[in-house]
This record gives structure tokens, C-alpha cells and sequence, in this order.
């Protein structure tokens, strides 16, 4: 059972962008120390703070390759590396070399971000993501397999190209795809993809139904098994169950308020689908309780509960991993972020090992 702690990198306004470079690798170190077994950097872009937190999290492979360097046990991975914002020459090269430096400890998280800002920021048709994701993934595999390769897409267009260097693991670090929307599911099950999903725009509820339909899609495909899946979620762990949901509530309830305003604002826009779905979810978050994101969104309480919550989970959705929001909305001071990792490393995970 692999447990990662997701890396928003979200800092509290008035802190300084150095505090927070310095916060992230106090949590990183700590995740080595207590036996997590890796960290997954987010992608951000524009996040400056006007519309939620402000992060640092907009350049996930170089900061990967910092972590890379100071840790030796530790996965380094992405969660996600938004792969139409980058050219996939690039990345090709750029992850094969911080496979290098890690000796094979990096892990390869993709998605499109389910939300246009980002887009809209660098220029680029939001429309045109989806087939830009696939053709990304198509061209990585090649670079990374073939000696040279020629590719000829909607978007991408190569001839005889050998992309060096081709990666420590073989054939290529696992990679692992983000699904957020109803058509994205089908598609990674399909593609035997290993499967990243949060309890994000939907509840825990919510993503047993998806996980099921990536699962159907998975077996119709031919592929052996059942998949492999990756559950993120808001995880936090208090010395008594009241202090844990004290700590956290203001954060998460800011946390989830930011995404039904973020799901509001793209309703409509350019290359988004189901606008039903995403108004409905918008409308759900802008109202959504502390009370109900306990019963079904989130897992908080003593290091027992945690525990007991987490096999039930496990059991139920049939989980290769867990991803630990130990911070959702980036609002919980620091010192109590890590007190929270602390006491998952040393009191929660052993029951898993």
C-alpha cells in the first residue's frame, strides 16, 4: 500500500514565497523520516492568491528534481503534470533526466486540469486539450521505448527524432493519469492506465461509481487484472478527534468553496463539456456543510479513526494508494501540518505495512 502526501503547495497569505519553499521541504524531509513513501508536486498556474491560496507549485519538475536531491527513499512523483501546457519533446527529455537523478524513484502523474484558467493564461485552446493529452502520452512512450521515432498527429509532428536520454527505469517511469470528468474514466480504463482520482468534485460515493466504470472500461479492453488505483484525498490526524476537526475545518471549508467557485467560472467556457454536471457541482460546493464533507468527502480524527476509515476504503475501492491532502484549502499553519504527518507516519500507516 503506497501512501504519498500531495504537495499543493499552497502558503498562507502575508508568508513570503522563500517561508514557503522552505515549508514544502520541511514536510518533504519529514514524509522521509516518518516512512511515507513518496510525495506528488501539484501543477499551478496564476496562482497568486486573488481567488484562493497563493502557491508555488508552477514548475513541478524542477522542484521534483530539488526533492529528488535531498531525499533517498522517498517516490518523487507528479500529481498532475499538466501535459497540453508543455511540449512533449520536452518532457520527454526533462523526466528521463530527473529519473537519472532520482536512480529510478520518480513516477509520472497526467492530466488537462479540469479547469480553463490555466489555459487561458499561457494562450492556449482548452478545447484542444484532451486530444493534446493523448498524443502527449503516445509521443512519451515512443521517445522513450524507441531508439528514433517519427510521429505524425492533429498537434505534434516529428521525424526521425531520438530523444536522449531514455530513462533509468524500463521501459519508462509508471505513469498514472488524472480522471476528473465521466469521459475521462472510460478513456484511462481503456488505455490500461494506472488511475489517479480525488475526492474533489464529487463524494466518496461519487468515486466508487467512477472508479466501477474505469474498472468495466479496464476488463472490455483486455487488460489482466483490475487496474491499478490511486485515491487522493483530504487526510488529517489530531491528538483527539475535536482538535483534528478544529484544525481543519475553516481550510477545508475554503478548500471546497474555491473549487464550486472555480467549477462556476468555467461553466460555459471554450472545450468544457457537461456544463450540467459541472453548474450542479458548483451549486453543491458554493453550500456544502462541515458536517456532510466529514460523513463522505474527507478523513480527520485520531491516528484509531484515520486507521479504521482508511482499511474501510482500502477494502471498498480496492486501493494500490492513497494520496494525502494533509492540507486542503493550504489555511492550517504549518506546525500543525506536520504534528498531523508526524502522527500518520508513526501511528496510521504501520497498520498498513
Amino acid at each position: 500500500m503506497h501512501f504519498g502526501l500531495n504537495m499543493e503547495c499552497d502558503y498562507i497569505q502575508g508568508k513570503t514565497e522563500d517561508e514557503a519553499f522552505k515549508e514544502v521541504f520541511a514536510q518533504v524531509d519529514l514524509a522521509e523520516t516518518v516512512g511515507l513513501d513518496g510525495v506528488w508536486l501539484a501543477e499551478r498556474h496564476f496562482a497568486s492568491g486573488d481567488r484562493g491560496q497563493p502557491s508555488i507549485a508552477s514548475a513541478p519538475i524542477i522542484l521534483a528534481t530539488a526533492i529528488a536531491g535531498r531525499t533517498k527513499r522517498l517516490r518523487v512523483g507528479t500529481g498532475v503534470y499538466v501535459l497540453p501546457l508543455n511540449h512533449p519533446i520536452r518532457i520527454a527529455e526533462e523526466v528521463a533526466t530527473l529519473d537519472y537523478v532520482s536512480q529510478g524513484r520518480f513516477a509520472l502523474g497526467v492530466g488537462r486540469s479540469g479547469f480553463t484558467t490555466a489555459y487561458e493564461g499561457y494562450g492556449y485552446a482548452y478545447g484542444e486539450s484532451r486530444a493534446r493529452l493523448q498524443e502527449c502520452l503516445d509521443i512519451l512512450v515512443q521517445a522513450w521505448t524507441q531508439e528514433r521515432f517519427s510521429y505524425e498527429g492533429q498537434y505534434y509532428q516529428f521525424a526521425n527524432v531520438c530523444v536522449t536520454p531514455k530513462p533509468f527505469q524500463k521501459p519508462h517511469p509508471p505513469i498514472y493519469m488524472a480522471a476528473t470528468t465521466s469521459e475521462s474514466f472510460p478513456i484511462a480504463g481503456r488505455k490500461g492506465r494506472h488511475l489517479f482520482v480525488g475526492v474533489r468534485r464529487s463524494s466518496i460515493a461519487g468515486v466508487k461509481q467512477s472508479i466501477d466504470v474505469y474498472r468495466q472500461a479496464w476488463q472490455d479492453a483486455g487488460h489482466p487484472g483490475q487496474g491499478d488505483v490511486t485515491l487522493r484525498m483530504p487526510v488529517y490526524v489530531g491528538e483527539t478527534r475535536a482538535q483534528a476537526m478544529a484544525d481543519a475545518e475553516t481550510s477545508t471549508i475554503a478548500y471546497y468553496r474555491r473549487l464550486g467557485q472555480n467549477l462556476a467560472r468555467s461553466v460555459g467556457r471554450a472545450g468544457t463539456v457537461a456544463s450540467e454536471d459541472r453548474d450542479r457541482m458548483a451549486r453543491e460546493l458554493a453550500n456544502i456543510s462541515y458536517d456532510a464533507l466529514l460523513r463522505d468527502w474527507v478523513v480527520y480524527g485520531t491516528p484509531a479513526d484515520v486507521t479504521e476509515r482508511l482499511q474501510q476504503l482500502v477494502t471498498e475501492l480496492d486501493l494500490s494508494g492513497m494520496i494525502l491532502e494533509m492540507n486542503a484549502g493550504g489555511l492550517i499553519p504549518n506546525e500543525r501540518v506536520l504534528n498531523s504527518l508526524r502522527l500518520f507516519g508513526e501511528e496510521v500507516a504501520p497498520h498498513f505495512r
